[in-house]
């Protein structure tokens, strides 16, 4: 599910930004950015972000900006190799044009972040994590938003295959009449042409036969099932994408045996739809964590 969240957070050393978003995907992905010295963060990172978020690509973006200036230093020598080589560079142009201060201030190299000690990256993550967490809670309200509107959607969809399914139910039990009189209509045909008698017996076992293997009442009672299994998903308040993915292949199974053992045209339509609707749902489906 897509989702995104900001939160700032500061103190007397640190000032910090914390941005989330989420991408929809099959699987989970942690993609963290945040400034140089902190990517060993990032164990910690995922294990705030894991309990809450168990499919999808999520973003992680840390902004972290240090309110002590002696944390900083000018590398004098690095800044002077900078205006040495522009130097040379504007007699070989023949250019008169001077180079600002400020812009050798953003070249590599020529500010040192705390040249004075060692970053503790560990000592910051207290502030950072309370960001961090913030913006996860910013992020879950959007994504819990989207999810009311997804469910509402696959509730529809399940509604619809529900009174296709009613639809097949009350057609099934006439498939095996309608063969019927087609098959009497064709022998009747065929013996009057060539003056053949036939047993009424043997018709009655064909009918049989077509009945048995055209019926579909055990597949109705299993897509109907599946169909509860799915509303009673749809109201965890877990995480349950998976199980709802599994479902969806279940029903489109039991849809794809009615169709080839039905025989029928009435009951093909309502099957089509009942594809068309479980379509829709797999789709959704692959948004939902």
């Amino acid at each position: 599910m897509t989702g995104f969240g900001e939160a700032h957070r500061s103190d007397a050393r640190l000032a910090v930004s914390a941005e989330v978003r989420t991408i929809n995907s099959r699987y989970f992905k942690l993609v963290v950015r945040c400034g140089e010295g902190y990517s060993a963060l990032e164990p910690q990172v995922e294990s705030l972000i894991r309990p809450i978020i168990k499919r999808g690509t999520v973003q992680v973006s840390l902004r972290i900006d240090r309110a002590n200036a002696s944390d900083f230093r000018f590398n004098a020598s690095v800044l002077n190799g900078y205006r040495q080589q522009l130097e040379e560079l504007q007699k070989v142009w023949r250019s008169s044009d001077k180079v600002g201060f400020e812009a050798l201030l953003s070249l590599p190299g020529v500010v040192d972040q705390n040249a004075a000690k060692p970053l503790d990256a560990a000592a910051d993550w207290p502030l950072i994590s309370d960001a961090l967490s913030a913006a996860m809670k910013d992020m879950t309200s959007m994504r819990v938003e989207e999810g009311r509107a997804m469910a509402a959607d696959l509730s529809a969809n399940s509604q619809a295959i529900a009174k296709e399914l009613d639809a097949i139910e009350s057609r099934a039990p006439l498939v095996a009449d309608s063969y019927r009189a087609r098959l009497t209509e064709r022998l009747d045909k065929i013996l009057a042409d060539y003056q053949i008698t036939l047993e009424p017996g043997d018709l009655v076992r064909e009918i049989s036969i077509y009945a048995e293997r055209s019926d579909v009442s055990e597949e109705i009672v299993r897509l109907r099932s599946h169909l509860e299994q799915f509303a009673a998903t749809l109201e965890l308040p877990e995480s349950a994408g998976r199980k709802l993915e599994f479902l969806t292949q279940e029903m489109f199974r039991e849809t794809n045996t009615i169709g080839s053992k039905a025989n029928d045209v009435q009951i093909a339509r309502h099957v089509i739809e009942i594809k068309a609707a479980i379509e829709r749902i797999r789709e959704m489906i692959q948004n939902v964590e």
